[in-house]
C-alpha cells in the first residue's frame, strides 16, 4: 500500500492463514514499514525481504507450537535461495508452491480483500502513520474472527482433511 504525498514510506503486509482440522482458524501477520531507500546500502525496499518472511514463519511456528506447511504463490521471495536453505535445515517446515497465476487458490488474497473493505474504503491516507492506524484495527479484527479466516479457505475451494493422502508408491 502506498501513501500519498511527500512520504518516502511504503507499507507491506504479510499474513499467514493457519488452518488445522478441529481447531479455530488463525491469522498471523506482520507489517513492517520500509523507507523507499535504505541509507546504508542504497538499496530500494519495495516489500518484504526473504528474511522478513523467515521471521514471520518462525513466529507462526512458535505461536502455534506445531510443524507448519506454508502453501505459497510464486512470489520470487518465496523461492529465494536463502528461503530454500532455511526450509532444508528445519524439520518443522515443509513448503508447497501453488501453480503460477492462481491467486484464486490463495486464502491470503481473501484476507487482503476483507482488509481493503474495512481499512481502505474511500480513504486517501495523509501519511505513513494514518495508513498504519487504519490497517491495525482491521487486521486485529480479522485475526480474532476465525469464521472469516476459514471463509477465505472455503472461497478457494480447497479443503483440509485429517486423512493423509496416499500415492501410488505407498500402495
Amino acid at each position: 500500500m502506498r501513501v500519498r504525498g511527500r512520504s518516502r514510506y511504503r507499507i507491506s503486509v504479510a499474513a499467514v492463514c493457519c488452518y488445522r482440522p478441529g481447531e479455530r482458524s488463525r491469522l498471523i501477520y506482520r507489517y513492517p514499514s520500509h523507507k523507499s531507500r535504505d541509507s546504508t546500502t542504497r538499496a530500494w525496499h519495495r516489500s518484504f525481504a526473504w528474511t522478513d518472511y523467515l521471521d514471520l514463519l518462525t513466529a507462526a511456528h512458535h505461536q502455534l507450537g506445531v510443524p507448519i506447511v506454508p502453501i505459497w504463490d510464486n512470489l520470487n521471495i518465496h523461492r529465494a535461495a536463502g528461503m530454500r536453505d532455511f526450509i532444508a535445515v528445519h524439520h518443522w517446515i515443509t513448503a508447497f508452491h501453488l501453480l503460477p497465476y492462481t491467486p484464486d487458490l490463495n486464502p491470503v488474497e481473501g484476507i487482503c480483500c476483507l482488509l481493503g473493505r474495512r481499512a481502505q474504503t474511500s480513504t486517501a491516507f495523509t501519511d505513513h502513520d494514518h495508513l498504519i492506524r487504519a490497517c491495525q484495527p482491521g487486521l486485529r479484527t480479522l485475526q480474532y474472527r476465525s469464521h472469516l479466516i476459514h471463509g477465505c479457505l472455503t472461497g478457494t475451494g480447497l479443503m483440509i482433511t485429517n486423512q493423509p493422502t496416499t500415492t501410488p508408491k505407498d500402495q
